[in-house]
This record gives structure tokens, sequence and C-alpha cells, in this order.
């Protein structure tokens, strides 16, 4: 079958389209017919060498975390899913034709697989650190990098959960961004300003979800550095931030954005696997409005 390697670290030219025995699936896992594979940040993070010393791999080493598709093999153990069902989740090196899932979901109801190919990490993390940041209804977050995958998912969670949203964005995503439910600010100087026009009362919490050097200011205008949270600077802690990587309970997320009426995760651009490394430039330029995907 076709995959996507990397034989060592580097820019996105590293990615290399190859062939490779197609994987079987352990105990309590599962292999599917890839649909489509998320691209995440987190992908061209490790690519570059940027997460060596958390996340390291052993070369060569395949690529992606997150994918749609159909059921084609059964690992011992489980149950409530055959083989023809339509899922996604989470498993490794997704960017291919079959990819192995250790978590996953039937794909929710009205919602296509394509699509479903970014809820994996997205929504876990969305709700990982709304959770964290203990935020309740009838209280207001900032949230920086508001339209991105994390984002959007972040700000329909927080809305759903009664939680008023301000979420930084560029000019063109402004409208995207009111259409979730957020109201929309552009980053950049003179954000304090705005944020204050936008929530007269204050914010009782910040989320960085992306926007280099914009911690500082972020605790400035929360007030209190314990209420800022990153889930892309660890420098944070440093600044008496907090930071949240780890993973938690992937299904519990992923059930809470399907019972909300109209969640979506909006495929802002499809790639085809031959451009796997273009893809993952395409994320790391920023001022997506949703998900970026690859389709086998």
């Amino acid at each position: 079958m076709k995959a996507i390697q990397f034989n060592s670290y580097g820019d996105a030219e590293k990615l290399n389209l190859v062939d490779v025995p197609a994987p079987m699936p352990q105990s309590g896992e599962i292999l599917i017919r890839v649909a489509a594979a998320d691209v995440n940040p987190i992908d061209w993070k490790i690519r570059s060498g940027l997460m060596e010393g958390m996340i390291p791999v052993d070369f060569p080493a395949g690529m992606g975390g997150d994918a749609a598709g159909t059921v084609i093999a059964l690992g011992e153990g489980v149950a409530g899913v055959a083989v023809g069902d339509s899922v996604f989740g989470v498993g490794r090196s997704t960017y291919a034709e079959e990819a192995v899932l250790t978590s996953w979901a039937p794909v929710p109801e009205g919602v296509s697989v394509e699509e479903s190919a970014g809820w994996g990490a997205a929504v876990e993390t969305a709700v990982r650190v709304l959770d964290q940041l203990g935020l309740s209804a009838g209280q207001t977050v900032l949230i920086s990098g508001a339209s991105g995958g994390v984002g959007t998912a972040v700000v329909q969670i927080a809305v759903g959960r009664g939680i008023s949203v301000v979420g930084t964005a560029s000019a063109p995503n402004q409208d995207y961004l009111a259409s979730l439910g957020a109201t929309p600010v552009v980053y950049g100087d003179g954000l304090a300003a705005r944020v204050a026009a936008a929530a007269p009362s204050g914010v009782d919490g910040a989320l960085h979800i992306s926007g280099d050097g914009v911690l500082p200011e972020l605790i400035e205008i929360v007030g209190d550095p314990s209420r800022v949270l990153s889930i892309s600077d660890f420098a944070a802690l440093e600044l008496g931030a907090q930071v949240s990587a780890a993973a938690s309970d992937h299904r519990k997320a992923w059930a809470e954005a399907a019972a909300l009426p109209a969640f979506r995760l909006p495929v802002e651009r499809r790639f085809t696997l031959a451009e796997a490394g273009a893809a993952q430039e395409h994320s790391a330029a920023g001022h997506a409005a949703g998900k970026t995907v690859i389709l086998p």
C-alpha cells in the first residue's frame, strides 16, 4: 500500500510517498481503509524535529495520527464495531491508504466521513483545555487563534456550555468566527483594547491555541497568569500560565461534540497523499478556517 514516511528531521520535502506492507491491528485496535487523514500542527512539528525531546521517532517513520474510513479488520478483543463500519478516530501513521486506529467512534449522523477525520485530536483537545481552565456557564473566555481546527472546536464546545467567547483571527476569518457563536476580534497590536470593547466586563480566562509572542498580552488582559492556558508554547510555564499537552478521554469528548445540534469542523483544504508536504506547509502557515485533510 501507499503511505507517507520520512527518514530524517527537516522541512516538508523530507516526506516521501512509499510502498509499505499493510499494518496489522494489535489487541484492542482496528484497521481502516483511510478515506481522509487529518493534518494537525503536531504532525509538522514532529517532522521538523521540534518535538524530538518529547516525541522521539524511529526512522523510517510514518506520519499522522487522525483519520476516518471503513473498518477492514479487527484486533483481538475488539467489540462494538464490525468490518464495513464507517468510523473516525486516532491511531498511528494515518497518512496512508490503510491505518490502525487505537481509539475510534462511529461517524456522527449528519457528518461526512471526510469531515469526521478532523474530529480526533481537535475535539479531545478542545474539551480538555476547557475542563482544565475550569470555566463555567456565564463566564467569558478569550481564545487566541480561534479559527483553526482546534479553535473551531473550542469555540463551539464553549458556546455549548454557555460560556461566552471572544476569539482572535485574521480579518478574512471574522465572519467565520461569528458564525460559530464567537465575538470575533482581529489579532495584533491593540488587542487589549479590542477585547475590552468586545467584553466590557472582562474575560475570565484565555486559551492560547496559536499566535507567536501573544502570551504576555493574554496574561495582561486576564490579569492572572494561572487563568491562561497554552497548547502551543511550553514557555507559558515560565510566565506562570498553564500548559496542556497530554490527551485524556477521546470518546467522552467526541460524545459531547456529537451531542451539540450543529457542531461542525469544516474541511478548509484537501490534498492528495502525494501532496502531504504541501498540506503540512498549508497547516503551518496558519490563517485556515477549519481543517486540512489528505485524501489517499
